[in-house]
């Protein structure tokens, strides 16, 4: 399971994975109306989800509909701030460039994400965009939370359309 950074606790009354199973039902759910099966959540440090999100991207036209966007997007708009400390973001997937970007501009504190994406993953697997040199905010991360189920989603997916 990659780790960087010192990884805390779940919040009081969680576990990764059980946050993980909620973010699986979403991405179930982007699947079913044919978008690639990726969910996203995000929750304080208390256990509060404050924002979710499906992969919408075909649906919505918008090409950064990706889950992580969509909830930070649903987050910042609950607490009322894009900076969104003292939060952790639990995804299905590795984070592309793009989300691994929003996520450190979003001030999280923490990813925790489900299957690695060699040809894409931005936390590791063909980049990591969360430790460089350059940035003023670090994030600490955990790959590999339910990892087999989300990783077997993303498969029966794709299978069914090649």
């Amino acid at each position: 399971m990659p780790v960087a950074g010192p990884v805390p606790r779940a919040p009081m009354g969680f576990s990764w994975e059980a946050l993980m199973e909620r973010a699986l039902c979403l991405a179930r759910e982007a699947g079913e109306e044919g978008e690639v099966p990726v969910g996203a959540l995000v929750v304080t440090g208390n256990g509060e989800i404050v924002g979710e999100g499906a992969n919408c991207p075909c649906k919505s036209q918008d090409p950064t509909a990706h889950a992580e966007i969509m909830a930070l997007r649903a987050a910042g708009k609950r607490l009322g701030n894009y900076r969104l400390m003292d939060c952790t973001m639990v995804v299905t997937l590795e984070p592309c460039a793009m989300c691994a970007q929003a996520i450190v501009h979003a001030r999280l504190d923490g990813l925790v994400y489900g299957a690695l994406d060699s040809l894409a993953g931005a936390v590791g697997s063909a980049t990591d965009l969360l430790d460089m040199p350059f940035q003023n905010h670090r994030v600490w991360h955990m790959g590999g939370v339910l990892g087999e189920e989300c990783a077997s989603l993303l498969r029966d997916f794709f299978k069914d359309r090649r």
